[in-house]
């Protein structure tokens, strides 16, 4: 494994590890009792709770094809697709009005005693690593595969 297919694997594992443990707070505050699960979600108008069950299935399957699949391409684009979709929503929740800190993990932060701004600052760091560490990694991939490809020729 070259240097650069092994960066990417470790970015992948970290990726996935990030992935669980921000799915995992998901669901678990989705079957909790909190009110503002019942709230209604600014974006797609169903609750919090319905939200957190689907995103955070999704963040556990592609977590498990970042830690388990050897597949880096694969799991670059996973990543930056998920995360494009994370950012376009933080961007129409910006764009609607909505002033309440993201629940990125949940309603977990209360219980772990941690600010809701904090950990909604916290999360838009692991967005920024997600975003820039995938698109990074398709872009070296994309520029190794067409230097194979000319020296093919």
């Amino acid at each position: 494994m070259g240097i650069l297919k092994y960066i990417v694997r470790c970015f992948a594992i970290s990726s996935g590890t990030l992935l669980v443990i921000s799915g995992v707070a998901k669901l678990i505050s989705a079957n909790g009792g909190s009110s503002v699960l019942q709230e209604s979600d600014p974006i797609f108008s169903i609750t919090f709770q319905h939200l957190f069950w689907t995103v955070g299935t999704l963040e556990l399957v592609i977590a498990v094809i970042c830690i388990a699949s050897d597949e880096i391409i694969f799991q670059s684009i996973l990543v930056s697709w998920f995360t494009t979709c994370c950012l376009i929503y933080r961007l129409g929740v910006v764009w609607v009005g909505y002033k309440e800190p993201c629940h990125c993990l949940g309603t977990l932060t209360g219980a772990l005693h941690i600010a809701p701004r904090a950990a909604d600052n916290l999360m838009k760091i692991v967005l920024a690593y997600l975003l820039l560490g995938s698109y990074s990694a398709l872009y070296w991939l994309w520029k190794e595969n067409r230097k194979k490809s000319l020296h093919q020729l």
